[in-house]
């Protein structure tokens, strides 16, 4: 996907990406209330691309670049991009949403992984692992470090772990454009790439693997999937470098209540 060059958003605009992140969370969140088995990919873009219309704003990645869809929904061995069709999911599925809201003039961009049922302990564990590097690649974000030190905390952890990291797709700068300046790769290392500044708005999304790192285009030119067909987690959040250290643009916060009813407990800590 083209990038644009990057640009440093203001107090006021940062407050605008984090409004348009609040919709996106309460997106994720009613599009939660319908990942059960037997529900297909595309009913859950059409609640998605419905809810965020009904609310004065428009879904991001719908007609991005040609993409037909309000939602990437992926499953399973898929990493990113999968385009929602009449696939019904399964009972010990995983399934990543990635979603984008545009408001105000300011997208937002965030991701999810949720289980699918009864899924199998390892999977979870891949989730878990995921979403926790995610917040540790957030925790490096200040001003003055560097890109490098969000990819080496989120490799350091990922790695440790046994899993494997995506290294074709990373995450990008967000506002006024959807993709822009910087680039965020989940590896790298200390003191190295792009010098972190106030107003710098970005996404930090890990893809990671349970098996190889490797990855393959699917015919369809959007779906990217895993070499081996193992699983894949990805979670994403729109962070600010607001008052020197990170803020959390986009918010699970209503995603884990709608988990947390469906399921009595937080599935993903």
């Amino acid at each position: 996907m083209k990038k644009k060059a990057f640009f440093l958003k203001t107090k006021e605009e940062i407050e605008l990406v984090r409004q348009s992140g609040v919709l996106l969370g309460k997106t994720h969140a009613e599009v939660a209330k319908y990942i059960n088995p037997g529900v297909s990919t595309e009913f859950l873009n059409k609640i998605a691309e419905e809810y965020i219309q009904d609310h004065g704003a428009w879904p991001s990645f719908k007609n991005y670049n040609g993409f037909p869809a309000g939602l990437c929904v992926s499953v399973n061995e898929k990493v990113v991009h999968g385009i929602p069709n009449s696939y019904e999911l399964k009972d010990g599925d995983i399934v990543s949403v990635d979603c984008g809201v545009f408001l105000n003039e300011f997208h937002s961009d965030s991701a999810y992984t949720y289980p699918v049922g009864e899924v199998d302990p390892k999977i979870l564990e891949l989730l878990q692992v995921t979403k926790e590097s995610l917040y540790l690649g957030i925790e490096a974000v200040e001003v003055g470090s560097r890109v490098g030190d969000i990819g080496f905390a989120i490799q350091q952890h990922v790695s440790k772990s046994g899993y494997s990291i995506v290294r074709e797709l990373v995450g990008h700068g967000v506002g006024k454009y959807l993709h822009e300046e910087p680039e965020v790769p989940n590896y790298g290392k200390k003191g190295q790439g792009v010098k972190l500044q106030e107003g710098m708005v970005f996404a930090i999304e890990p893809m990671i693997n349970l098996g190889t790192r490797n990855v393959v285009q699917e015919r369809d030119n959007w779906t990217i999937r895993t070499a081996d067909r193992k699983p894949s987690a990805h979670f994403e959040h729109t962070v600010a470098v607001n008052n020197g250290k990170a803020d959390i643009l986009t918010t699970f916060e209503f995603i884990e209540e709608v988990l947390k009813h469906k399921h009595g407990k937080t599935v993903i800590n």
